[in-house]
Parts: C-alpha cells; structure tokens; sequence
C-alpha cells in the first residue's frame, strides 16, 4: 500500500473541500513529507489520479489571487470515502506495514470508532505474533544470533522487530482502552489541519506546481 493515497484522501476528507496546495501544506505541517513520499509533486499527482478514479470530485472555481488558471478543490466521493476507510483499516490490522503506512493511519484512527480501533490494532498483534511464532520454527532466539552465522542476525531482527511492534501495538490498545482520545461518535475530534492561509511553519518552500494548485 502507498502511504500517499491514504494521507491524500484523509486530508480532503478533514476539510470536505480543499485545493490541493491546502492539502499540501497540510501533509507539510503533519511532517509527512519527511516521513513518507508525500512531496509535492506525488501530492498533486495523487490528487488528479484519484479524481479520474472517482475517488475525489473535482471543481474549478474562480482563478487564484495570484494569477494564473482556475483553482481546482477537490471533495471525497463516496467511492473515495470507502476506499479511505479501506485503507485505514488495512493499515491498522495487517502487521507488516511499511512505517509510513502505518503512521499514515495512526494519523486518522479517530475517525473510527473506539471498539473497532481497538479490534483493527488487536488484529495487528495477532499477525506479529504468528510472524514471530514462523520465525522461531527455524531460529531460537535464546541462543543468539551467532548459531547460525551471521545469517542469524536476520532472525534476531526478525523477532525483535515483532516483539517492538506488539510491545507498543498493545501499549497503544491500552491508552484507548482507558479513554484517550476522541474518537468516531464521540464528540468533537481534535483538529490537525490549518485554516485556508494559516502560515505553515514547516513548509517547504514553494515548488512549480504551486500556482495550478493554489
């Protein structure tokens, strides 16, 4: 799975409507451009790919401040809400996501349900565990990495990242479980994007799609 349709579809879904360099500065602000492939110009091409797919809705208005073509603001269809839910959920059960999958959908887990959360993260840990439980089939964690060369090292990755990832997949479960966070049905949400013009202190600085964008 691409962390940038996830990341996309989210934060046209958090506006309802948005431009796509307020998705952008968005995804800027989060930090995923430096944690995932979220760059501008996969941003902007996500963008137009999902719109022909029929995942967002695509709308010009009238021509931006600064000159040049119409504006285009995209809103999620309801082809693109499901796959955004799809997505999310995949991303939060399976146990072998990329990090910036996964952090992608940590990013939007409040917009589930707590239980189901819970479940989606419950999932997670039984995947670990039989990846781990594959794993030592072959390879005994206790006598190190060495019984088998240095070939070993391999499988003692292998295990302490699935021990890594079900120590905090289940310290995460835990702090729903007790409360945390607002989440789906709950009230109103914590609010991570900023308001069309808000200065963005983690912007990258201007790229050469921008101005179709803006």
């Amino acid at each position: 799975m691409s962390a940038i349709r996830l990341l996309v579809l989210g934060a046209v879904k958090m506006h309802g409507r948005a431009h796509g360099y307020q998705v952008r500065n968005d995804l800027e602000y989060w930090g995923a451009h430096e944690w995932s492939n979220a760059k501008p110009g996969s941003i902007y091409h996500a963008l137009k790919q999902m719109a022909k797919q029929g995942l967002l809705a695509a709308d010009e208005i009238a021509p931006s401040t600064a000159g040049g073509p119409p504006r285009v603001e995209y809103e999620i269809t309801d082809a693109g809400r499901e796959e955004y839910f799809r997505l999310l959920r995949e991303a939060l059960s399976t146990y072998d996501q990329q990090m910036d999958v996964l952090s992608s959908a940590i990013g939007f887990i409040v917009d589930l349900p707590r239980a189901e959360a819970v479940e989606l993260l419950r999932a997670r840990v039984r995947g670990l565990d039989a990846w781990r439980a594959s794993v030592t089939e072959y390879y005994t964690p206790e006598g190190g990495p060495g019984q088998l060369g240095h070939i070993g090292e391999i499988m003692h990755l292998w295990v302490h990242s699935a021990d890594a990832g079900r120590e905090w997949t289940l310290g995460l479960i835990e702090r729903i479980e007790g409360g945390a966070y607002v989440f789906a049905g709950e009230g109103e949400p914590f609010v991570g994007v900023l308001a069309d013009g808000q200065e963005n202190p983690y912007a990258t600085g201007p790229h050469p799609a921008d101005e179709k964008m803006r």
